[in-house]
């Protein structure tokens, strides 16, 4: 391996090229002891490291990790935050010489599925625009809804940030002013589920993403659990993005360990709420995923 020095530290997960191109420039990164410079390249031999901490190198692909994790309400979308709430970062098993790069964002109010990825080159094609990857919510909406509404959301609304659509909308039941329903879009706007109801003089009080892309939150991932993917998995998700498959390894002993801890993590969780009566609708059971009177998933 030869490669540019800010592609192998965006790929070990310490953020964006150009964010690495900063750092250089700033003189933080250091490769075999000396300050490095833009356009410099580095091997698998090479020691690096950023405000002192050392950087662990691969070739493309390998390690490369992929974790589903449930979100609930009341978590936010960053590392750290400056009023002290509980970020969706918390909960992630630890790295060393890695971070964890979340695959886009939910606002606090928004629940459910967020992919985490240690490989900044995934982590950015998956969110590119130009990779056109459509992302399910299920949402419950208060207030009147026709087939107009529904016919104009899909035919597209202009906002402030350009034109927005859903690609499909499918009624999931509901009674009173409360009904649920199952949407489909191809961005990731700043809150846009919201907006696009909102134009239709409704408002969204409960809104969950189910799935991003092929990836569907699984029901053994509990709210504010996670759930690493499988190899095969993870090389389908970057195939399907044009990026280099790895060649599947089995878990070192450490991957091991924490699947194994976070698994008799979830099942306590699990026995704990189970003793609580009442329906949690943030949890992954079957009973929220099938509303009263399901409509038809044509995009399922």
């Amino acid at each position: 391996m030869d490669e540019k020095l800010q592609k192998v530290l965006a790929r070990a997960g310490q953020g964006s090229r150009r964010e690495m191109e900063t750092r250089i420039r700033e003189g933080r990164v250091l490769v075999n002891g000396e300050v490095a410079t833009l356009g410099d390249r580095v091997s698998l031999t090479d020691t690096i490291e950023i405000d002192g901490y050392a950087i662990t190198v691969t070739e493309a692909g390998e390690g490369r990790r992929v974790i589903i994790y449930n979100k609930p309400e009341g978590e936010v979308c960053t590392r750290k935050d400056p009023e002290g709430r509980p970020t969706v970062f918390d909960r992630l098993p630890k790295l060393r010489g890695e971070r964890w790069i979340a695959v886009g964002r939910l606002d606090i109010n928004t629940s459910g599925l967020l992919l985490f990825t240690t490989d900044g080159e995934l982590a950015n094609r998956l969110m590119h625009p130009s990779t056109e990857i459509d992302r399910e919510y299920l949402v419950r909406v208060m207030g009147e809804v026709t087939e107009e509404n529904t016919e104009a959301l899909k035919k597209g609304v202009v906002m402030d940030d350009g034109i927005a659509k859903f690609t499909d909308i499918v009624d999931g039941g509901g009674e009173g002013i409360n009904r649920w329903f199952y949407v489909c879009l191809m961005e990731g706007r700043n809150r846009e589920v919201r907006r696009l109801w909102e134009s239709q003089g409704v408002k969204v009080n409960r809104l969950k993403r189910v799935r991003f892309g092929p990836v569907f939150l699984p029901s053994k991932a509990k709210v504010g659990r996670w759930v690493e993917m499988e190899d095969t998995e993870v090389n389908s998700l970057c195939a399907m993005v044009d990026l280099k498959v790895a060649a599947i390894k089995p878990r070192t002993q450490q991957q091991k360990l924490e699947v194994k801890r976070h698994k008799n993590k979830a099942t306590a969780g699990g026995a704990r709420r189970g003793a609580n009566k009442g329906f949690d609708w943030q949890s992954s059971d079957k009973q929220e995923f099938k509303p009263k009177k399901p409509g038809k998933r044509s995009f399922r």
